[in-house]
């Protein structure tokens, strides 16, 4: 069902014990069809949206927006004044998703994914209640070194 960049039943099954993540999962009757992993870091006003993913049959159908609205929702009930994710360059339906829920583009990241793939870094402010400072444009990383 998720055949890229998955999370193994092992690591899924920490980040769901971890007080530090949030892990909502989508279901059609006991299949599950797409989830999200947020992750918190304490002292932080940002959460990280660790994870987003939707089965390729649900594609289309308005899933990944009501997971990000979700995602968006949890990360403001735990305290969060902004959200911010790594994408893969060449997902552009994602990256469009992301682009019209007002999420604004800050780095991009040369190799981050195990294929080799690139990475843009997004960031959306949630609460004008605690704004945090915006993430200034960074470079990539230097090639070989682990993304973080």
């Amino acid at each position: 069902m998720f055949a890229s960049d998955r999370i193994s039943p092992r690591s899924l099954g920490r980040l769901i014990r971890s007080a530090s993540a949030s892990v909502l999962v989508a279901t059609v009757g006991d299949v599950v069809v797409g989830y999200f992993v947020l992750l918190f870091r304490a002292g932080s006003s940002r959460a990280r949206l660790y994870s987003i993913a939707i089965a390729p049959q649900q594609a289309g159908r308005g899933l990944g927006k009501a997971l990000l609205a979700a995602a968006e929702r949890e990360a403001e009930r735990r305290a969060a004044a902004s959200l911010h994710l790594e994408v893969r360059a060449d997902n552009s339906r994602a990256v469009c998703l992301y682009e019209r829920n007002g999420y604004r583009r800050f780095g991009r990241l040369d190799s981050y994914y195990a294929d080799g793939a690139a990475a843009l870094r997004f960031e959306k402010v949630l609460s004008s209640k605690k704004r945090p400072k915006p993430i200034a444009a960074r470079s990539a990383r230097p090639s070989g070194t682990a993304p973080s």
